[in-house]
């Protein structure tokens, strides 16, 4: 039994994946301190979203729920030592700092992919949210890959913004609309 009602675990998670985006104000700022904060309540939102949707999704598959749930609390982990490596000065540290934001992506795509699929599974939002956050997420990993083979090509740009709208829009449907509750007497939390 989740001991959080439905509605405010998915007001609560609209509100975290919002929050999360807030890893991108390094690229509005170069202040250490700023992208610190940020960097790390991105990291712990990315873990409380996981955090508080499993309960909801285990009834859709208990294995595919754990996977995520595994994904994200160690990518907001990852986020999290990126953080705390921006005060760094040595050449090692920042290069593992680099290296996680350099490789972050494929594992937010992995764990991205079990929550779409388990939200598609569970239907907890309307089926389109779920099939749109899949597709965006095959352009991220296609236009990731075509980044790693070196290919520049201005095209390659536009497999970016698909996942960043498709997370805005489900964090407005949680934050407005809630999960579907027909869904939840299915497969209650």
């Amino acid at each position: 039994m989740n001991m959080i009602a439905p509605r405010a675990s998915a007001v609560l998670c609209g509100i975290f994946i919002l929050t999360a985006y807030g890893v991108l104000v390094s690229l509005l700022t170069d202040s250490p301190l700023t992208i610190f904060v940020f960097e790390s309540l991105s990291g712990l939102a990315v873990i409380a979203i996981s955090v508080l949707l499993y309960p909801w999704l285990k009834p859709a598959g208990q294995t595919l729920a754990l996977g995520y749930l595994v994904g994200k609390v160690l990518e907001g982990s990852f986020l999290i030592l990126a953080a705390f490596l921006i005060f760094s000065s040595t050449t090692l540290l920042s290069a593992i700092r680099d290296f996680i934001f350099s490789y972050h992506a494929y594992l937010f795509i992995a764990a991205s992919s079990l929550l779409y699929l388990l939200l598609y599974r569970s239907t907890l939002v309307p089926t389109f949210i779920s099939i749109w956050g899949l597709v965006s997420l095959a352009l991220l990993l296609i236009g990731n890959l075509l980044n790693l083979l070196g290919v520049t090509h201005p095209l390659v740009a536009v497999f970016y913004p698909s996942i960043m709208l498709n997370e805005i829009f489900l964090a407005g449907w949680l934050i407005v609309k809630g999960f579907d509750e027909r869904a939840l007497q299915v497969n209650p939390g």
